[in-house]
């Protein structure tokens, strides 16, 4: 390098050749691959030309990190193309210069080319490494998903066990407390210690309820025929199952479903029909699991509540999920007609 004549000429190729390298500074996203192409070409012709100026090996380096970086940055079509064209450029520079019978420094020129296939493998390798990345975080992001979409479900099911326990229970003390207060005005202290006795029933109904579901829910599998069996007891139902069919075991969810199905129709019985009877068929069939709970006429005065219809929409939610129906309606014959009943299938 120098400041006059050659030397010169060397200093500014090898200036403009940093230049063009430079672009590797530059993020992929701030270039379009057309302006990279026309640039690197750009620095082609300047490596050929300061191979062909400069005497020192050292300058046929521009060429190789040329066509290195061309192969890394662009796509394999015009990244050859470059390579091709650096390797005839700088073979032919050197040809020319080369004395008669010296081929090895021609050789040398056209191998420069060579260097795009290691970019092309680097970036190969940065692809590969990228789509790893992108993959495991999609996983991750679906891992994640399907962690919230699961709490969901649970907090659903969740809130269907809380209702089955608490806003039945709550609403018929609440009556029995309503007319309480209003026996109190008329002084009938009869009337008042019956109305207060069925607000005290109906707590220790829902603390048996509530302690029945909590040890449901902490339950991974409860076993279906016990559990109906305990349930009618505490509901004073005595021998009120028939099983019908060989007893098999379910799966965890459809038992917890049909156990939530039986224990709303039990509390359904008790408000709209007290005093009657009430029966429970469980019937396995190579099909199906049936679980049908039927309840005779009131015996006993009906207070005058409303529900709130969603022990009607948590059954059938339950029973979607697993693919099966629930029907209710009067019963119209056989000894509970004028009743009322409550028939779930679930699919084998």
């Amino acid at each position: 390098m120098g400041l006059s004549g050659r030397g010169l000429a060397v200093l500014v190729l090898f200036v403009i050749n940093c230049a063009v390298l430079a672009v590797r500074l530059v993020p992929e996203s701030a270039l379009s691959d057309r302006l990279v192409t026309v640039w690197l070409a750009f620095g082609v012709l300047a490596a050929a030309a300061l191979i062909g100026t400069g005497n020192s090996g050292t300058s046929y380096l521009f060429a190789f990190f040329l066509t290195a970086f061309a192969g890394s940055r662009l796509d394999t079509g015009p990244a050859l193309v470059l390579a091709a064209s650096c390797s005839l450029l700088c073979g032919g520079v050197l040809y020319v210069q080369a004395e008669p019978g010296q081929y090895a420094t021609p050789v040398l020129g056209l191998a420069t080319g060579a260097a795009a296939l290691g970019g092309m493998a680097g970036r190969s390798r940065a692809q590969a490494t990228r789509a790893a990345i992108a993959a495991a975080e999609s996983a991750e992001q679906a891992a994640r998903a399907e962690a919230r979409t699961a709490v969901l479900a649970e907090r659903t099911r969740i809130a269907r066990d809380v209702h089955d326990v608490l806003a039945h229970s709550l609403a018929g003390i609440n009556m029995q407390l309503e007319l309480v207060d209003a026996l109190i005005d008329t002084g009938d202290l009869t009337e008042i210690r019956e109305a207060n006795g069925r607000a005290h029933s109906l707590v220790k109904e829902s603390l048996r309820q509530a302690q029945w579901t909590v040890h449901a829910l902490r339950e991974d599998h409860l076993p279906l025929r016990e559990s109906l069996v305990a349930m009618l007891e505490s509901s004073g139902h005595h021998d009120a199952l028939t099983v019908v069919g060989d007893v098999r075991a379910l799966p965890a969810r459809s038992t917890q479903c049909l156990l939530r199905i039986a224990q709303e129709a039990l509390t359904n019985a008790a408000r709209h029909a007290p005093g009657g009877d009430v029966g429970v068929k469980l019937t396995f069939t190579g099909e199906a699991t049936v679980l049908n709970v039927r309840n005779r006429p009131a015996t006993l005065p009906v207070p005058a509540a409303t529900g709130s219809g969603m022990g009607l929409i948590g059954m059938r939610e339950r029973i979607a999920l697993l693919g099966g129906t629930v029907t209710t309606g009067p019963v119209t014959t056989g000894p509970e007609a004028g009743g009322w009943q409550v028939e779930a299938v679930i699919p084998r």
